[in-house]
């Protein structure tokens, strides 16, 4: 193709597009500008846009808005692609791909992109969106010749510039004619020393979606073993710390807690179901997994029962919104699914997060979000620690806390807390695959709720 031969050549510092300035548009600008490159952002949402020329960010990420402010210079951000397409021929795709109601993803946004590149022979689309295995090639048999590599972001919410800037792996993905698309877009991350694997299209959209749900099924096993753990007596942070001494698993994602969530696992898992049954195969596995991984959630509303009797009229307090620390995202957060559920057994429900209050705010409607910790604490029958942000640590539980708080139950869904201090200032803690007998946790009710 001609517009292979049009890119600029011997030049590592090529000026870069990005279309879609969310969370992982935003690190891949951000961590670009970093390393020198001309980057010009274009987003469809006017206010976004304006309020990035302005230095606001409108997310929260550690380190994103330092990264933002000291590339400045080289940062643009607008609403129109025309201008994004006369300074840059690589053009990072970085558009939402949600689900729709039938488990696919919606490619709408990605299909808009390419129809405004046109046919165009100086651009190369470079695919940053998690999409279905096979996009790609659908692409380039709609608009023959067109300039394609996938490029998948593999970044943690909370971790995502230390993530670009120290990968583990790069992944890049082209067709067989277009390797000098492929090369130059390896070329841009030559400076940070990662491995590049270099593959075909569909497999490199294979290696996002299959790393995901191979994360999401460690977790749901760790899940499932921490509660036989519970019901044999087995401490399953011991069973975990044996196991990840094994370099054939590895210690990563083995911490059990109350399942996953966020915007890629259980999107990437459902996804790679969805594909794998389009195909007429069915992933029995990942069935097993996306399970586990509700049924857990579940969970915590029997061990806050086993100690409180009905919830109806109790309040309880949700220490955590945000689906993992270090970030304000409540997609798929567990918290929505507790506060829901806690309420359809007629508890009354306050939550606090450092971060996320004003949007669970938004996606919590029953809930009362409280100002600080303490104040979602004060009276409350029970708590349930959902995200590990550390200032939960260190409150101060054998004091304020346990004056505070009307019955001392802790469920503890990331066993974050130090169980044995709590047990032994009088707590009933329940944790996740921790032996109830070494802890000290008191059985039994405690009674119903006052009539006041």
């Amino acid at each position: 193709m001609a517009a292979d031969a049009s890119l600029p050549s011997g030049n590592d510092r090529e000026p870069i597009g990005v279309i879609g300035c969310g969370w992982v548009g935003l690190v891949t600008a951000a961590c670009f500008a970093e390393l020198g490159h001309e980057v010009h952002c274009r987003d469809v949402v006017p206010e976004k846009v304006e309020s990035l020329a302005r230095g606001e960010i409108p997310i929260f990420e550690p380190r994103l808005a330092e990264l933002i402010e000291r590339g400045r210079e080289r940062l643009t951000f607008t609403t129109e692609l025309a201008p994004v397409l006369e300074r840059a021929r690589l053009l990072f795709c970085a558009v939402d791909t949600p689900p729709t109601y039938s488990g696919d993803a919606d490619l709408s946004r990605v299909e808009r992109v390419v129809d405004e590149i046109g046919d165009s022979d100086e651009h190369a689309l470079i695919m940053k969106s998690t999409v279905p295995v096979g996009t790609g090639r659908a692409i380039a048999r709609r608009r023959e010749g067109f300039g394609y590599v996938s490029n998948p972001e593999f970044l943690k919410e909370g971790s995502a510039v230390d993530d670009f800037m120290r990968p583990d792996r790069v992944v890049v993905g082209a067709e067989e004619g277009l390797s000098g698309f492929a090369d130059r877009v390896a070329a841009l991350y030559e400076p940070l020393g990662a491995p590049i694997v270099r593959t075909d299209v569909a497999s490199a959209e294979m290696i996002k979606l299959a790393s995901n749900a191979f994360l999401a099924t460690k977790i749901s096993f760790i899940n499932e073993i921490a509660n036989v753990s519970e019901e044999l007596g087995a401490d399953v942070a011991e069973v975990a710390r044996g196991m990840g001494l094994d370099d054939r698993i590895g210690p990563k994602f083995l911490q059990p807690g109350i399942g996953y969530g966020g915007s890629c696992f259980p999107k990437d898992v459902s996804a790679l179901k969805q594909l794998a049954g389009n195909s007429g195969y069915h992933f029995q596995l990942l069935t097993a997994v996306i399970e586990v991984n509700e049924l857990q959630k579940r969970r915590t509303i029997g061990k806050l029962k086993k100690h409180l009797g009905s919830l109806v009229g109790r309040e309880i307090a949700l220490l955590g919104v945000a689906f993992k620390p270090h970030t304000d995202d409540v997609r798929e957060a567990t918290s929505l699914v507790l506060a829901a559920r806690l309420m359809g057994e007629g508890a009354n429900v306050r939550a606090f997060d450092p971060v996320a209050g004003e949007r669970a705010q938004e996606l919590l409607p029953g809930t009362h979000v409280a100002a600080s910790a303490l104040d979602a604490l004060d009276g409350a029958d029970g708590a349930v620690l959902v995200t590990e942000w550390p200032e939960f640590r260190e409150l101060d539980w054998a004091g304020e806390v346990l004056g505070r708080m009307a019955s001392p139950v802790v469920v503890d869904g990331r066993n974050f807390l130090d169980a044995h201090a709590l047990a032994e200032a009088g707590f009933s803690y329940e944790g996740v695959g921790r032996p109830r007998a070494a802890l000290g946790a008191r059985e039994g009710a405690l009674g119903a709720p006052s009539a006041a």
